[in-house]
């Protein structure tokens, strides 16, 4: 139960930390690095996840933010002018649904990595490589996006406690993937 206190914490810390949009990937990353130290035996309390997210505001985190902001905001025209009557449309709708959702897993993937604490372009790359290797784990955070977002849309003040639950599903399926790796690569002959 304590655990399940400590990721309604940090998400509401993590709802604060995302309203200035551009801050977003930080905030998420950061929340991901405060529940991952829980099993550390760190504590995940919202003082230790304000005092990590003030330590590492950056202006790559400023930037992954501005990225994220302005491919949403791309994929959502895309998609307006794909149900505007375009010849070609409902193609077009089905091909951006398809890359959304592959940038969409890539993205969440890497803001669960450890290295997104300090290099983006490492957090990305790692990420890509889990989300083809993993389909499992890749399945569950498209999943667990697909379930935040429908959860935060049907009961609006539920939004304020959305990041906490996924923050915490992209830890674990970072972990068990780390340690999946970790198995096949001390495996004998591998």
């Amino acid at each position: 139960m304590t655990l399940f206190a400590d990721v309604l914490s940090v998400g509401l810390a993590t709802a604060a930390a995302c309203l200035p949009l551009l801050t977003a990937p930080a905030a998420v990353s950061t929340a991901c690095a405060v529940l991952r130290g829980a099993r550390e035996d760190r504590p995940a309390t919202a003082g230790r996840y304000f005092a990590l997210l003030r330590r590492r505001l950056w202006v790559g985190d400023l930037m992954a933010g501005a990225a994220a902001l302005a491919g949403a905001l791309l994929f959502a025209v895309d998609l307006a002018l794909a149900g505007a009557g375009l010849p070609g449309a409902p193609l077009f709708a089905v091909t951006a649904a398809g890359i959304g959702a592959c940038v969409t897993l890539v993205a969440l993937r890497a803001r669960a990595r450890p290295e997104s604490l300090d290099h983006w372009p490492t957090a990305l790359r790692e990420a890509a490589r889990d989300a083809v290797r993993d389909l499992g784990g890749s399945g569950l955070v498209l999943l667990v996006a697909a379930t935040a977002g429908v959860c935060a849309w049907v009961l609006v003040p539920l939004a304020f406690l959305a990041p906490g639950p996924p923050a915490l599903a992209l830890t674990a399926v970072d972990v068990r993937c780390a340690a999946v790796a970790g198995r096949e690569g001390s495996a004998p002959g591998g």
